[in-house]
């Protein structure tokens, strides 16, 4: 950690990784710090596609969004990344104005009639990168690698910023939710999600009904399994499986997909997501030789804004004298 030059990221989720990758490919010399590593991470719980969730600022996360996008795009056509382009099935109770973001998707569609789901009045369908996370996190994890960064796993958690800075002249804190006790933010609070996974009966679309007659649920298949969701359950901090929350979310997924009729139960998880009143993405200059950047407060699209992230944190290191 006392290299000269050095650049020290915290966290080793989607923001940590991308952030190195991009940082060592730009002939930067990095190394990533965190108590926990994949497959134990927050990020490696989640149920990834491509889609602003409960993220702000709307024309700040159209950029980011943007650029991961394009990033995505090219990463579905090499083998071992675990990206894929899918059908995201959006489904409400009635007509919507068309989503901000649905500019930047393929081939968007609104849903013909009977293709709807009992009790549902409209419906559209675009084509978004579905981002399998136990594969992407290794590819991510060993690019990182094999571009020559460093992984320490520390055997404590870091109680505060202030013990990195004597020694570093740029840290990058990518911790997620655990920037509301290094940080003291009080802007940060978590939303706690509730997943199924089951065997994948053949389900090729991914569901998402997030204000209709089933909110919240949401069905993404991969390429062994399917995630079934879930919960956004603001401040609450609890990590324990709620069995009745699972069998409402197999039950009401089941509604939209049948076929999950004869899907093995494999697991359930619980994850928190790092909610924020908006992304905190800005360099502070913390004493005479250390500067700190932020990037934490993704919410529920740590993956779809992460490309985007890192592009704005690489600028900002090139700031940095």
């Amino acid at each position: 950690m006392t290299e000269k030059n050095k650049i020290i990221i915290i966290g080793c989720g989607v923001s940590g990784l991308t952030c190195g990758v991009k940082l060592l490919e730009n002939d930067f010399k990095v190394e990533i710090i965190a108590s926990k590593l994949p497959p134990h991470t927050t990020s490696n719980i989640a149920p990834a596609y491509w889609y602003p969730y409960r993220v702000y600022p709307e024309e700040k996360v159209l950029k980011w969004g943007e650029i991961s996008f394009a990033e995505y795009t090219k990463l579905s056509k090499q083998n071992g990344t675990g990206i894929s382009f899918m059908k995201l099935f959006k489904l409400f109770d009635k007509k919507v104005p068309k989503p901000y973001w649905t500019k930047l998707v393929r081939n968007f569609r609104e849903a013909k009639q009977s293709e709807l789901p009992k009790n549902y009045s409209y419906g559209f369908i675009v084509e978004i990168p579905q981002i399998e996370t136990p594969v992407y996190l290794k590819y991510l994890y060993d690019r990182f690698i094999e571009s020559g960064g460093k992984i320490t796993k520390l055997e404590e958690e870091l109680t505060s910023l202030e013990q990195l800075y004597p020694e570093n002249k740029i840290i990058i804190n990518c911790t997620g939710l655990g920037s509301y006790k290094l940080c003291s933010d009080k802007n940060m609070f978590p939303i706690r999600g509730q997943l199924v996974r089951t065997s994948n009966p053949g389900i090729d679309y991914i569901y998402n009904d997030e204000e209709g007659p089933l909110s919240m649920t949401y069905i993404v298949p991969r390429s062994k399994d399917c995630i079934l969701g879930g919960t956004a359950q603001e401040n609450n901090w609890d990590l324990e499986v709620d069995y009745k929350t699972s069998d409402k979310i197999i039950s009401n997924s089941k509604i939209l997909a049948p076929k999950l009729k004869d899907a093995k139960i494999l697991d359930h998880k619980v994850g928190l997501r790092p909610g924020r009143t908006e992304v905190r993405l800005e360099a502070a200059k913390v004493s005479n030789n250390c500067t700190v950047i932020h990037n934490y407060g993704h919410g529920g699209a740590g993956f779809t804004l992460s490309w985007g992230c890192a592009e704005d944190v690489l600028n900002l290191v090139k700031t940095i004298n």
